[in-house]
This record gives C-alpha cells, sequence and structure tokens, in this order.
C-alpha cells in the first residue's frame, strides 16, 4: 500500500489470503515517497515467490501502475477512498484503469481489498488445487449464508426478519 492511511482498507485482503491459508505480506511502498522501495519491491519480487501482487493506492494511486510496469507478476491495483478525497475513489479508480497497452493491472472495486484477495486466491488457484479448493469452499459458504437469510426471510416475514437481523447496506 502507498500509505499507513490504508491499511484500513488493504488489511482486509491480507484477512482473506490468511482465512485460506495463503502466506502473504504487507507493506508500505510508496510510489512517490519511496521510489527507490517501490522499484527494488517490484523487481525482487518474483524471485523472492510472490506471485500476485496486490497494491492499493489514493488519491493519484499510481501504486499498481508502476508496480506493474517493472515486474511481470499479476498486479491486482485497489483504489482507496481517503479520508480528504473529494472524488470519492474516482480519481484512483481511474488512475489504476487507465494503463497503457502492455502494462496491465487488474482493478477491483473502490476500497474492494478483499475481492482483491479473493481474486488473488482464484489466480493463486489456477496452480494450486488445495488454494482452488479452499476458494471454491469459501463461496460456497457465501452463497449458503444468502440461502439462509432467503429461507429466515420466508419464515419470518419482512417485519420479524427486519427486527431479528442486522441488514447489509
Amino acid at each position: 500500500m502507498g500509505s499507513d492511511s490504508d491499511l484500513v482498507i488493504m488489511k482486509e485482503a491480507a484477512e482473506i489470503l490468511n482465512s485460506l491459508g495463503i502466506k502473504n505480506e504487507v507493506r508500505i511502498v510508496s510510489a512517490h515517497r519511496t521510489v527507490s522501495r517501490m522499484i527494488d519491491y517490484a523487481k525482487t519480487a518474483k524471485a523472492r515467490g510472490i506471485q500476485v501482487i496486490i497494491a492499493g493506492a489514493g488519491g493519484a494511486a499510481h501504486l499498481p501502475g508502476m508496480v506493474a510496469a517493472i515486474t511481470p507478476l499479476p498486479v491486482i491495483g485497489v483504489p482507496i477512498m481517503g479520508t480528504s478525497s473529494r472524488l470519492h475513489g474516482l480519481d484512483s479508480l481511474l488512475s489504476i484503469v487507465q494503463m497503457p497497452p502492455g502494462v496491465p493491472v487488474a482493478a477491483v472495486a473502490v476500497n474492494g481489498a478483499k475481492n482483491a484477495g479473493i481474486l488473488a486466491s482464484q489466480i493463486l488457484g489456477l496452480k494450486n488445487k488445495k488454494i482452488a479448493s479452499k476458494v471454491e469452499k469459501y463461496k460456497q459458504s457465501l452463497e449458503a449464508g444468502v440461502l439462509g437469510k432467503a429461507a429466515k426471510l420466508d419464515h419470518l416475514g419482512i417485519k420479524k426478519f427486519v427486527e431479528s437481523t442486522t441488514l447489509i447496506k
């Protein structure tokens, strides 16, 4: 991530990776303030055994694109809506998705670090059946959760369901 203030969002990627048993590392690497660190990180990532990089950044959000320009690894960009963002993360999103030909960066929703972790897991699962199985079970648990809530709504009706449930917004 580009700044420690991004950790509030980026921890969600680490949490999903950890829950799936995937080793990961969390680093602060600014594309603007620690250029040499960013270059070194991106250049050595593959040799250090990293297979996918998730890069989160707010504002100008150059980190994902700059890392993608340096490494041959897939990079997933997480646009972060900072506390001072007047554009509600749109600036970050556009910075991440508007890459030139030959320098692709996958992008998830603004503040979508959890989805970045899931996407990274799916990429890793292409060559690792154990990871693929864990991702599949995770997605099945999502389905089971929704089906359980649907059955509860059918059984209780709207009023009692709302009274007994914290609704997802």
